[in-house]
């Protein structure tokens, strides 16, 4: 029984081998072409250096079939950078689509960053008027200047005379003259610019002067050298002037340590109305002496 299996397997071996041959010539034999589902892009740029045949039909393929397609562009570089940059904190924030509303600005933080109420234009004089350097200017009275021809009267104040005398505690005293000291010692021959007009005159021209950027009139009410006159820019300032008691509203000054005047010494010698003698000319002989011979 085992011989019969072993003989069997043996014939068996060579049909299916024939079959097998059969069977491949049969199905070449009705294929008219090859049909490719897939493309093998290394078969594909291999050379094939020579036709290929598929069934009864021969086909050529083209020469330029074994060059490798171009590669694809590459994205550029990005620059290199000293430190690392993030583009969510760095990059702008995005826009809105929407559109911009328009809202109330916050209160402030102080009352510092209030703006103040705006301060009155000064009054500008056309042309020559604005400004004209007055050099070597006198002060002929607290308030009133000469120079040039020129007489200016300071704008804003009243002029204290250098004649008007003060009061304090029953006790007169010179303060014109003092007020004008005080003036002549703030000036010290510096130039004064007053929008006085190109030509003096012999008129007092009332107007607003400068040294510098320091206000004259201001100068003078502030310290008490000047009363301000009533309505004019000065009033507060010579409000404050008076009630701390400054310059001519002040007491008098202590003439203690000043030297004191020297006493009369009797009645001056009278000078003669003429140089000749008394008694008309006459020439008298001294007594001593002999007359002289007949």
């Amino acid at each position: 029984m085992r011989l019969l299996q072993t003989a069997l397997t043996i014939l068996a071996i060579p049909v299916m081998a024939a079959l097998v041959v059969i069977g491949g010539r049969t199905v070449k034999g009705h294929e008219s072409g090859i049909t490719v589902d897939q493309i093998d892009p290394i078969a594909d740029a291999l050379p094939t250096g020579g036709d290929t045949l598929s069934g009864s039909d021969t086909e050529r393929e083209p020469a330029t079939s074994a060059i490798p397609a171009p590669a694809a562009p590459q994205p550029p570089k990005p620059a290199a950078r000293s430190r690392a940059i993030d583009p969510d904190v760095v990059a702008p924030p995005d826009l809105s689509d929407q559109e911009l509303e328009r809202v109330e600005p916050r209160a402030p933080l102080s009352d510092l960053a209030l703006a103040g109420p705006p301060k009155p234009p000064k009054t500008k004089m056309p042309g020559d008027w604005n400004g004209t350097k007055l050099f070597q200017p006198v002060a002929t009275a607290a308030g009133l200047i000469e120079s040039k021809g020129y007489a200016v009267a300071v704008s804003g104040v009243d002029v204290v005379k250098a004649d008007e005398t003060c009061s304090d505690a029953g006790k007169s005293w010179a303060c014109g003259t003092r007020a004008r000291t005080a003036f002549r010692a703030f000036l010290r021959g510096r130039a004064v610019a007053c929008t006085v007009p190109p030509d003096g005159g012999r008129d007092i021209i009332t107007a607003e002067c400068h040294i510098g950027n320091q206000d004259i009139g201001q100068w003078l009410v502030e310290n008490g050298w000047a009363r301000a006159a009533q309505g004019g820019p000065y009033v507060e300032a010579g409000g404050k002037a008076r009630a701390a008691r400054k310059g001519i509203f002040g007491p008098a000054p202590k003439l203690d340590g000043l030297p004191a005047l020297p006493a009369a010494s009797g009645p001056a010698p009278v000078a003669p109305d003429s140089i000749l003698p008394a008694d008309g000319g006459a020439v008298t002989p001294p007594v001593d002496q002999p007359a002289p011979a007949q």
